[in-house]
């Protein structure tokens, strides 16, 4: 990365940073770009160069905190690499060790999974669902030799399932430890799995 190429991932950083704290103190609706550019240290025009409207800003910064918690994650574990020649044990992920990081992830951003599930068509959770789908689960479901069309109907009832826990817990300002979430989703889901 080139010095310029730095400069202006170091501004989305500071954008991202503005509308994080931002959120933290009042509603996403009610946000300007003006009281970014401020918290960020920029003028309007940066924020032109990057973005069409806070809207844009908001999926990026969203992308960006998934992304920090999908490098972290899989660091210390590679299971995903390489699903169709793992055993079955290993591809059971309703497990404390692949949920605690996930929810504690969760609870370190909850203002912006907050915004992002009142905006599901916003952040495009559609999309990444099917993904999920396609790349992870479907490929397990073979595995189990579960049928493709019975799988559909599964992982809806587990991305559904696992969503509606987290964002209950999400709405409860994440109150709860992480460790009774992830017992709670564990009761609900694995059982199927078993």
């Amino acid at each position: 990365m080139n010095k310029a190429e730095s400069k202006y991932f170091n501004t989305s950083l500071l954008m991202n940073q503005a509308l994080i704290e931002l959120l933290n103190k009042k509603s996403y609706e009610f946000i300007t770009i003006k009281e970014i550019c401020q918290k960020a240290g920029v003028n309007r025009s940066t924020f032109y160069l990057h973005y069409d409207n806070v809207d844009d800003l908001l999926c990026e910064t969203i992308e960006n905190v998934n992304k920090e918690f999908y490098n972290c994650f899989e660091q210390g574990d590679k299971v995903l690499e390489n699903i169709k020649n793992r055993n079955k044990q290993e591809l059971v992920f309703i497990t404390p060790q692949y949920l605690l990081p996930y929810l504690e992830h969760v609870k370190k951003h909850k203002t912006l999974y907050k915004v992002s599930a009142k905006y599901p068509t916003l952040m495009k959770s559609e999309e990444k669902y099917k993904y999920l789908q396609e790349k992870i689960l479907f490929p397990i479901f073979n595995n189990f030799e579960i049928d493709k069309n019975e799988g559909k109907y599964i992982s809806a009832y587990y991305i559904s399932g696992v969503y509606a826990i987290v964002d209950e817990w999400i709405k409860g300002g994440c109150q709860d430890d992480e460790n009774k979430i992830c017992d709670l989703i564990i009761k609900c889901v694995r059982p199927y799995f078993q």
